[in-house]
């Protein structure tokens, strides 16, 4: 095989692996299953009966009230159980906020029904905040939590049990004041649960107390349960052409960070840790995150399940401990509501910083966002950080790219001879290949020079697609003139049509093909990209614009000094 061939084959196989991920990215956005295997997005219907039996790794509940939808789950022996979601009931919420969050409380469970985030508009309606949780039909997501474990034929305060709220009214931060508290109780089975939830201001961060108190008569074994229930539904605004993750993740120090699908709940094969020491449970969705954490230190039970058609819970059940007539005790809580900020998840929790998930590029990704943090610190502005960073890493990769460049501009060079070459030998492919060695022995030249430097340069411009990708800060953040959000696409389409131009620039600069197919599928390649990137977030095309303009200069210089060189020569 020459040398010529294996360039043929590396873009083609380059070419069709943009295809290839594009049509996966399609088809997931459809519901279908991902051709590597990742999660699926199979929903079931409304009017579609639920299976007789859940999945083996949530818990049996045999104790559910006929208000509760009729699913069933099996479990190993000696699993307490969780109650299931429960109907939704007509009663007056009550609102607890601070300055950045919203929270919805149901009196019934004491449910957080709605989450609304005061500083993040709706992707689709700039004139409505973004609501993470809420009970309407077909966007169900609730934060639960409750006691369960109680003598056959009673039931301890749940998610779905009476409680008494201190106000009346909603709950917000008062003039000077730095948080905002809202108190329940409820009494049932012998336990008396008060519940105490705090917000501080220009805090995601809510503050769950549990005070436990057993007035009954004789000694009880509660075990305290929180959980994030769920269905499958898209997440607005998430485009067609690339994939984010939505759906649960469990963390220990043992087991690290793992993501868990809705399609292994739904077929009972979710791979999970059952006990730990520490940890949380969270649900993630591109941007956002809402997440348990119990306190560490305190051995926990993890579990997923599905509750009902299309819905579905991940939970932590940590038990109280027994408590004799009179004892009370009390468990303090985290729940995280709000944006994937990096630098605010990683001061909650171990781990929770790994929401924002770049992958098995994650070592790369990290710095990336470092720098791209520490610039935007320079300019007060995303978009210009965005430049800066593509330029302070196209420096940074100068040598090898221009090695790749002198490689090119030695083929442009030689591309005459080596057309003469092949009128001289016409179908004679031995010794064609022969006379191109020799030849490129003589001027020496690394047919594969052009490509290798780019190949060892794909790892840092992949971490840096999904740092720009993933990175919350990067929504409703205005560039210049008519970019006001770098994750929206362009409204205008301009930056992908200038982008296009770069490319085409880029083709003309580097040496024409010798196989016309070759060299009409590098003229259609830019056409192609630029229909794709019409769809992705303009900070995104951003990135790959000035990526472009800094090639083109740098190929220009390398061409014009190492060409004009020759020519002297």
């Amino acid at each position: 095989m020459n040398t010529v061939q294996i360039q043929r084959i590396i873009l083609w196989v380059i070419f069709s692996m943009s295809v290839l991920f594009l049509w996966d990215s399609w088809q997931r956005h459809n519901g279908q299953p991902s051709m590597f295997g990742g999660p699926t997005g199979t929903q079931q219907t409304a009017g579609q009966a639920p299976p007789s039996a859940g999945p083996k790794n949530g818990p049996t509940d045999a104790s559910v009230p006929s208000a509760a939808p009729a699913a069933a789950s099996a479990s190993s022996a000696g699993t307490e159980a969780v109650p299931a979601q429960a109907a939704v009931a007509a009663t007056k919420l009550i609102r607890l906020g601070n300055d950045v969050l919203a929270l919805d409380l149901d009196p019934m469970g004491g449910q957080i029904r709605r989450a609304e985030l005061l500083e993040h508009r709706n992707s689709e309606d700039q004139n409505r905040n973004v609501v993470l949780m809420d009970d309407r039909p077909g966007a169900l997501y609730l934060a639960q939590t409750g006691l369960i474990g109680a003598p056959e034929g009673t039931s301890f305060p749940t998610h779905r049990s009476e409680f008494t709220f201190d106000s009346a009214g909603p709950v917000d931060l008062s003039s000077g004041a730095n948080s905002a508290v809202l108190k329940m109780s409820a009494v049932s089975g012998g336990i008396k649960l008060q519940r105490t939830y705090t917000l501080e201001r220009g805090s995601y961060l809510v503050q769950v107390r549990d005070d436990i108190t057993n007035v009954g008569e004789t000694a009880l074994v509660p075990t305290m349960y929180l959980q994030l229930t769920r269905d499958e539904h898209k997440v607005a605004g998430e485009s067609r052409f690339y994939s984010t993750f939505t759906g649960p993740a469990i963390y220990t120090d043992a087991t690290k960070f793992k993501k868990i699908s809705f399609s292994d709940i739904e077929s009972g094969k979710a791979d999970q840790v059952a006990n730990a020491p520490d940890g949380w449970v969270g649900m993630i969705q591109h941007y956002f995150v809402s997440a348990w954490v119990p306190a560490q230190g305190i051995e926990r039970e993890f579990y997923t399940r599905k509750v009902d058609t299309n819905l579905y819970s991940v939970g932590i059940k940590q038990r109280v401990g027994e408590l004799a007539p009179g004892a009370t005790r009390e468990l303090s809580t985290q729940l995280y509501i709000g944006p994937q900020d990096q630098n605010v998840l990683e001061k909650v929790a171990p781990g929770l910083d790994l929401v924002v998930d770049y992958g098995w590029l994650t070592v790369v990704a990290k710095p990336i966002y470092w720098l791209l943090e520490k610039l935007h610190s320079l300019v007060g502005n995303w978009g210009w950080a965005i430049v800066l960073l593509t330029i302070v890493v196209k420096t940074m990769f100068f040598p090898l790219q221009a090695a790749s460049y002198r490689s090119m501009a030695r083929m442009k060079a030689v591309a005459p001879r080596l057309a003469a070459l092949k009128e001289r030998f016409g179908d004679d492919r031995v010794k064609m290949n022969q006379a191109m060695m020799e030849l490129y022995k003589q001027e020496k030249i690394n047919p594969l020079g052009g490509c290798l430097p780019i190949v060892v340069q794909i790892p840092v411009f992949i971490s840096l697609y999904w740092v720009l990708l993933a990175s919350v800060e990067m929504r409703n953040a205005p560039w210049l003139g008519w970019i006001h959000d770098l994750a929206a696409p362009d409204p205008y389409f301009i930056l992908p049509l200038v982008m296009a131009i770069t490319m085409f620039i880029q083709v003309k600069l580097n040496p024409t093909p010798p196989d016309p197919m070759q060299a009409k599928m590098m003229m259609l390649m830019p056409l192609v990209f630029s229909v794709m990137f019409f769809f992705f977030p303009s900070g995104l095309v951003l990135y790959w614009l000035v990526n472009n303009v800094y090639s083109i200069a740098q190929q220009w210089v390398i061409n014009r000094k190492f060409l004009g060189g020759a020519k002297k020569a």
